[in-house]
């Protein structure tokens, strides 16, 4: 028997799927040893300092193996899975060895029986691949650490909705790849999809050619099935068991990386970069409440989400065309002031992962109905945790909606390379002077922060009092626009 030649072999590395972006830490393995993969086809999904990204390969073939297992933290440039593109089958590993130190040339085994699965209608996130010339760390992960997904899911985008599904526990060590009849029929999107809803496929009828299981039997069994009882923390190697008391169990660890990482350093960069100035306003914004409820009611907005957000978003970008000189950035090295004739809409979002600041792309030329939309779309995303790089990318103005945690006001710190960041407070009942007399009126506290090298105090008040006054008689955004 001769053995697999090497050329054959084609390793995939770790791209870059960010600008700039070092490493990554690969969350879930879509593919095993033995099976088969095309072009385009999603393999795995790591988490860079920005986002959770999947990962598409670039050639057809059979995987050989996966160097790393889940869990694992990867520099850029780094192979993290071979695949034989010359039709040969890949070495089966043993059970008890880790993906990470199986040898590069194992014994044979029988080639799998997997069904090449189609890529067809997904495209790589991809356009070129990074190379790090740094040598390859790896972070397994310790102690117990309290998973990401148990964390509140609140965005900061007025949305209280559901969080996004929980990944499979990473296990320390690759599985084998079972081969025959003794493993079902489907796609790696549909077995996605199976572990998403805790379905077993081996119960699942398949309908597909040739007794492939497809979306719709997957469905079909989840409504089929009895309810299947909540699983309990403990079942999770990842996850920590509730103490009894303060006393079984005094700390948890959580190690910092990913998002958060990246966020704690952009927000001690800036903290200690631009000087940072923080203005208040106290507003009534019961003609605003209004006419949301007229808009919702508004044919032009229907499946739109509309709410405070949406006018508030409105309301700062015809602040910005009044005073556009706010729209800009610092240029440290040039020494220069740089003004923006783009506004890149940026929301602030509490996610499992952390704070993110996806960015709505030329937010100043969108009409209001187009502008709901984009929001509705960036929500989305968020709550699915599929924001991609580029969407946090080139932003120049911020809102931040501390509201929906009932809090009246905060000073928020400016994202990094913008000048300044609105914050919206929570909206409600309170006592008002009206028309000369004491009425209980819907009211919001709004406070900006700015980047005092370049937006000077009258600037920065400017902007906020053409904000309170647009929220307080909104018919200025027909007037002002």
């Amino acid at each position: 028997m001769t053995t697999m030649t090497e050329a054959s072999v084609r390793e995939f590395k770790m791209p870059d799927v960010g600008e700039g972006l070092t490493e990554a830490e690969i969350l879930k393995w879509y593919v095993q040893p033995g099976d088969t993969v095309t072009d385009g086809q999603v393999v795995c999904e790591v988490e860079t300092a920005k986002a959770a990204v999947e990962l598409p390969i670039p050639y057809d073939g059979v995987v050989r193996d996966l160097h790393f297992p889940e869990g694992t933290t990867v520099d850029v440039g780094t192979a993290i899975i071979s695949v034989d593109v010359g039709g040969g089958a890949a070495p089966a590993p043993a059970a008890e060895q880790p993906a990470a130190a199986q040898p590069a040339a194992a014994a044979q085994a029988a080639p799998a029986e997997e069904p090449k699965a189609a890529g067809s209608g997904r495209q790589p996130v991809l356009v070129g691949y990074g190379v790090a010339t740094s040598s390859t760390r790896r972070r397994p992960r310790k102690g117990p650490e309290v998973p990401v997904q148990q964390a509140s899911t609140a965005i900061q985008t007025e949305l209280n909705g559901h969080a996004p599904t929980a990944p499979e526990p990473a296990p320390a060590a690759a599985r084998p790849a079972p081969a025959g009849p003794d493993r079902p029929l489907a796609k790696p999107p549909v077995r996605k999809l199976a572990k998403d809803l805790g379905v077993d496929l081996t119960t699942v009828v398949p309908t597909g050619p040739d007794g492939i299981i497809t979306r719709e039997d997957v469905h079909a069994a989840v409504a089929a099935a009895p309810a299947a009882p909540e699983p309990s923390v403990a079942s999770a190697p990842a996850a920590a068991p509730a103490p009894a008391s303060y006393d079984t169990a005094r700390e948890t660890r959580i190690p910092v990386k990913g998002v958060r990482k990246a966020t704690a350093a952009a927000m001690v960069g800036s903290a200690f970069t631009a000087p940072h100035v923080t203005e208040f306003v106290t507003v009534d914004v019961t003609r605003t409440m209004k006419l949301v409820e007229e808009l919702k009611a508004d044919k032009e907005f229907a499946g739109l989400r509309v709410n405070p957000l949406l006018l508030i978003a409105k309301a700062l970008l015809v602040a910005i065309r009044r005073n556009p000189d706010v729209n800009a950035s610092w240029d440290e090295a040039a020494q220069e002031i740089v003004v923006k004739h783009y506004v890149n809409l940026g929301i602030a979002a509490a996610t499992p992962r952390g704070l993110i600041v996806p960015n709505i792309k030329d937010a100043h030329a969108k009409t209001l109905p187009q502008l709901a939309e984009s929001l509705g779309e960036l929500v989305s995303t968020a709550r699915d945790g599929k924001t991609s790089p580029a969407a946090m990318q080139g932003g120049t103005v911020t809102i931040t909606n501390v509201g929906v945690f009932g809090v009246d006001t905060g000073t928020p710190i400016l994202n990094p390379g913008e000048s300044a960041i609105l914050a919206v407070g929570a909206i409600k009942p309170q006592p008002w002077v009206h028309k000369g007399k004491v009425k209980p009126r819907q009211v919001t506290t709004l406070a900006l922060s700015f980047d005092h090298r370049l937006v000077d105090g009258e600037l920065g008040s400017k902007v906020l009092a053409d904000v309170a006054a647009i929220l307080e008689q909104p018919k200025r955004l027909i007037t002002w626009a």
